[in-house]
């Protein structure tokens, strides 16, 4: 099966030449000799590494193609024409009570201390990416006024330029950090929380000491991985000074910027950019359930794990370990993964695809809680952008999962509503937007609802933010009328029973009936007896 063309996408920048390109290799059937390009081999051949990754780093975000044979789109939301469950207390079900704007989507996710979301769904870590960077007012106040929890990612601190550290090494003074923390604090209103996550060099450069000195952060993430790929964070660096520097903080840099020949190729131009790499981890049960008891020791309240795509062997490990760790949180990003920066060939083919990773997730969880053993409150992440999938996702993993974590599909409306305000300030509306109005108010539908809200602090709002609080009220609505299709008027009561397969072998791996077998003794009986 012929999943994907290997050497030719727009992520690289790569093309075939050929109309006929070879299933197997992605090669073009006639490859010429003078071809003037450019197929990722041709371009690889005198650009050599940064072809691996998706390009131009800091403008883009990407999301892997490969199209596995079995997704969340074959699964199908079951709908009914009786039933009201989830109605608060004394609430007659009936047609005047049971509408769809009467669903309520709060979630909470916690083992003692609960964490209350307006929406099932939040953001991804947010880290040293530019992306991250540079949209960051737009996401942590856009999150902040949506009642969503939003995870600022590895590395703030280790690539911050104005990063201080005292004689042991560790971090004195980050002004990145604190930028990031203060932003989502300015509007938080006690729904979702911001959590900073830590990776090898994080651990290693004191982060946990730093945001829980300063900034008294309840909760702290542990990373393992992601849907993208398990060899530690990346970014691109396009600055020897700065190449240097985090060499000299303890980062991994490539091409060597110490190295005689990379300095005279960056000074000659052929050499553009050095890539920062964190370290891979190495996971034991008893390094991670001593960490958990330092960070506690340290004072924070609560503890989340973030894992991504590996081996069955793995998500076993994070389960069980989180439970005996009392976590408060596990997400699990399933393969392929949307990322700032990731190498291209690893987001399409490592790791296991977030479907099959949900199912076994759901029958560990099963075997677990069987033993006795409590299971943590669930996330799953990978590949998500809308209401029926979150829906599918919660469905499918009841009861265990309370969320869904969202990347790229929380990151876009932040960056068109931040670009709708630069182009409502140069006078250069595209046709796209223009067409529902000049002005803000005109063009942002929940605009005035906010400013409702926040009166004169409306100002304070980023253009990012109203889009992505824009965006969210869409999804709670399209949310409320799928759960009310489902007679669930609560996130509590949605179960496996909601969802059928669409094909037998979506059914085989995840355990959901097939369509033609999905209720059919009750149905036999209410049409026989």
């Amino acid at each position: 099966m012929n999943l994907r063309q290997p050497h030719a996408n727009e992520a690289t920048g790569t093309v075939n030449r050929s109309r006929s390109v070879v299933p197997c290799s992605g090669i073009c059937t006639r490859c010429m000799d003078g071809c003037k390009g450019s197929c990722e081999i041709w371009l690889s051949s005198f650009r050599g590494r940064e072809v691996l990754y998706p390009g131009p780093f800091g403008g883009i975000t990407a999301g892997a193609d490969k199209n596995y044979p079995v997704d969340y789109s074959h699964l199908n939301i079951q709908g009914y024409a009786v039933g009201a469950k989830g109605l608060p207390e004394d609430t007659d079900a009936n047609s005047d009570t049971a509408v769809f704007t009467s669903v309520n989507t709060i979630t909470e996710y916690g083992h003692d201390r609960k964490v209350k979301m307006r929406l099932p769904i939040f953001t991804g870590a947010l880290g040293s990416t530019e992306i991250a960077r540079a949209n960051w007012e737009h996401f942590a106040v856009g999150a902040a006024i949506s009642g969503i929890t939003i995870v600022c990612g590895e590395n703030v601190c280790g690539v911050d330029p104005a990063l201080k550290l005292d004689a042991t090494g560790k971090v004195s003074e980050s002004p990145e950090m604190d930028r990031r923390i203060s932003t989502y604090r300015k509007f938080y209103d006690g729904y979702g929380e911001i959590l900073v996550q830590m990776n090898v060099e994080d651990t290693r450069l004191g982060v946990a000491e730093y945001v829980a000195t300063k900034h008294n952060l309840d909760t702290i993430e542990l990373k393992w991985g992601q849907g993208a790929k398990c060899i530690g964070g990346e970014i691109k660096v396009t600055s020897l000074e700065q190449a240097l520097e985090l060499k000299r903080r303890g980062y991994i840099v490539l091409p060597d910027p110490e190295l005689k020949e990379n300095q005279d190729a960056f000074k000659a131009g052929a050499l553009k950019e050095f890539e920062r790499h964190s370290r891979l981890g190495f996971i034991t049960k008893e390094s991670f359930l001593e960490e958990i008891d330092r960070l506690r020791d340290i004072g924070f309240r609560r503890f989340t794990l973030k894992t991504g795509a590996y081996s069955m062997v793995e998500l076993a490990m994070a389960l069980r370990y989180s439970s005996e760790a009392k976590i408060d949180l596990l997400t699990i990003d399933g393969a392929p993964g949307g990322t700032g920066m990731s190498p291209w060939p690893m987001m399409n083919e490592w790791g296991i695809p977030t479907f099959y990773l949900q199912s076994l997730t759901c029958d560990f969880a099963r075997k677990l809680e069987r033993k006795g053993m409590r299971v943590p409150d669930l996330a799953m992440a990978g590949g998500f952008s809308d209401e029926p999938g979150v829906f599918k996702a919660l469905a499918m993993g009841s009861p265990y999962f309370r969320a869904v974590c969202m990347g790229r599909g929380l990151m876009i409306p932040g960056m068109v509503g931040k670009n709708i305000g630069k182009w409502l300030e140069a006078g250069d509306l595209p046709k796209t937007v223009s067409k529902y109005g000049s002005t803000v108010n005109e063009i942002f539908v929940c605009y005035e609802e906010l400013k409702e809200k926040y009166g004169s602090r409306i100002k304070e709002i980023p253009m990012g933010a109203v889009g992505i609080y824009t965006y969210t009220q869409k999804f709670r609505t399209g949310l409320q009328q799928i759960m009310a299709g489902s007679r669930n008027f609560r996130l509590s009561t949605i179960t496996r029973g909601d969802l059928m397969a669409l094909t037998a072998e979506a059914s085989g791996i995840s355990g959901i009936p097939y369509v033609m077998e999905a209720r059919y003794d009750e149905a036999m009986a209410t049409l026989l007896d």
